[in-house]
């Protein structure tokens, strides 16, 4: 991005608002945190683990413990790549058995996972933000990871939801970009794309023919490291709104 759009942020560099007639968003890291969240669910995990696993709680006593056997499960089942529920409730199982444990346990080991990994804690200006969208463009959500708006409880600010595991595919693979723009009912090149990651969604969405936005609230005075570059960068979602004027 040059020097121009960097210093200027939040200001609509480029952007041409006359094409958007629909808005992808991001989840994860544009509108909440993740790692806290899932560091949050994990805890969450171990004491459930603790309480009906308890040999498997001593197996995998931290984290870093369960996400190794995560590793593993990658290498021996490339299959679920793309599905990061899947990929848990497995290596759920594959510790469970590991331990003597009954590996059925995985099941409700895993919901109470994701049970806590849906609390997040959003953004300042998400909901307001959500609104102002949704009330002037159909919003699709459009993510990588296993996030449920409707579990969040944002899901009425979206007319769909659509995410890797369901599509097949995942950002920034520019397939994924136009699955979302048919489910707005748009050319691609109608559809803003606003997301906090340079390659995944600003290359990513760039490439398919959109505009993009990049979420950068977090890493604020970095370059931008990817080409091509956004249309626009902000660094809050009210800095987001203002794009509108």
């Amino acid at each position: 991005m040059d020097a121009a759009v960097n210093n200027l942020r939040g200001a609509a560099q480029g952007l041409d608002l006359s094409r958007v007639q629909a808005i992808s968003l991001d989840l994860d890291d544009t509108l909440w945190p993740v790692w806290p969240t899932i560091e949050r669910a994990e805890q969450a995990l171990a004491g459930w683990l603790a309480q009906h696993a308890p040999a498997t709680a001593r197996l995998v006593g931290d984290a870093q413990a369960l996400r190794a056997i995560r590793v593993r499960m990658q290498t021996l089942r490339p299959d679920l790549k793309l599905d990061l529920s899947a990929l848990r409730r497995e290596s759920i199982r594959m510790a469970l058995t590991q331990a003597g444990d009954d590996p059925a346990l995985a099941e409700p080991a895993f919901e109470h996972f994701f049970d806590h990994r849906q609390r997040v804690d959003l953004f300042d200006g998400v909901h307001e933000t959500l609104q102002f969208l949704s009330q002037r463009y159909t919003v699709v959500a459009l993510s990588n990871g296993n996030a449920d708006v409707q579990r969040v409880g944002i899901g009425q600010y979206f007319s769909a939801s659509l995410s890797a595991p369901s599509l097949g595919v995942a950002k920034p693979d520019a397939r994924m970009f136009e699955m979302a723009a048919d489910a707005a009912g748009v050319a691609p090149q109608a559809l803003l794309h606003v997301g906090d990651d340079a390659a995944l969604d600003v290359r990513g969405a760039r490439r398919a023919g959109l505009q993009a936005v990049w979420f950068n609230p977090l890493r604020e005075g970095w370059p931008y490291p990817a080409e091509p570059g956004p249309q626009a960068e902000v660094t809050s979602l009210a800095a987001l709104r203002r794009l509108w004027g």
